[in-house]
Parts: structure tokens; sequence; C-alpha cells
């Protein structure tokens, strides 16, 4: 297994495909024809329609803020609640509706011809197995603490680890709430 530190210093600022503002890109992959994944997190201040990323899925999850709901022609997609990830296709017509004002998000898109992604929540006193792939550990908010293959690593808020694992590797929280985005 390789690891790998995030650190903001590292993060690029990219515009959004339709102009309506940014997201600060944690970690990404590229090849010749473009995007593969990206790992990102997106304020998002004012309501407005969502890029479109045809070929993609999308997972997001709040991090900061409350009171955001996606509108789609088949319904809403409910992102009230920090925390909890919600999925989409990326060529699902989006339009965000703010309810408590600005909020930020944490996307992973994948090309779903290229690779398979997941975004889960890692709490204090939890675990997870990951099996084989690129695995991103990011803490949105204070410092938080986990165990990766029996090793403490501690991560101030706004920072990660970038795990490139051959085999499953057991992760355990051990302090503060970690989103742990996987692409296989």
């Amino acid at each position: 297994m390789t690891i790998s530190r995030l650190d903001p210093t590292q993060y690029v600022t990219t515009p959004w495909r339709n102009g309506g503002g940014a997201t600060v890109d944690i970690a990404v992959a590229t090849d010749r024809d473009g995007d593969v994944w990206r790992f990102g997190r997106t304020p998002i201040v004012a309501p407005g329609p969502f890029s479109d990323y045809r070929g993609f899925d999308r997972v997001q999850v709040l991090v900061a803020g409350s009171g955001l709901v996606l509108k789609t022609p088949d319904g809403e997609i409910d992102v009230r609640q920090p925390f909890r990830p919600v999925r989409f296709a990326g060529e699902t017509p989006v339009t965000s509706r703010l309810e408590a004002g600005p909020v930020e998000v944490v996307n992973l898109i994948g090309n779903r011809a290229k690779v398979r992604i997941d975004l889960r929540v890692l709490d204090e006193d939890r675990s997870l197995r990951l099996g084989p792939g690129t695995h991103i550990v990011y803490n949105p908010l204070g410092e938080s603490a986990l165990d990766v293959g029996g090793t403490r690593h501690v991560l101030a808020g706004d920072h990660g680890l970038r795990l490139e694992t051959t085999d499953a590797t057991v992760l355990a929280g051990h302090g503060g709430c970690l989103l742990v985005a996987s692409i296989v």
C-alpha cells in the first residue's frame, strides 16, 4: 500500500463547467480523454443549475451548512443533513435550492465507463474495510484520527490521505468524522 498526504497547499481551484462557481480539487485523475475521476470540496453560495457530467456518476455529501435540496425532473434529492451521501447520474438535470443560506459539499465524480465510485462516512469507533483501488480519506472539519492497517494517522481539518491499495485494508476511526472516497 502507498499512502500520500493531501494538504490544502496542493489543492487546485477549478471553475465549474457551467461557469456558476468553482470547486477546490483535492485529488484528480485524468487520462488522454480527460477526467477519469475528481474529488473536491465545493461552496454553493447561490441556487442554480449543476454542470452536466454526462457519462459520470456523482456522489455528494453536505459538510457545512444545512438546507440543500437538489431538484431533478424525477423529484428532489434531499441533502439537508450533513454527512449523508447521495448518489446521482452526472447527466441528470439538477438545480440546487438553498433553504438556509450557503453550504459546502464534497463531491466524488467518476467516469462510469472507467471506474466505480463510492463515498462513505467513517465515524469515531467505527471501521471500514477497503478493497483494492484508490481511496481518499478526507477530514472536512477539525482534527481527526484514524488507523490505516494498524498505523495511526492524525489529520487536521481540510487535510487527507490518498491510499493506493492492492489488498484489502481496514480503516478504524478514532476521533471526528472522516469521508472515505473509493475509486475502483
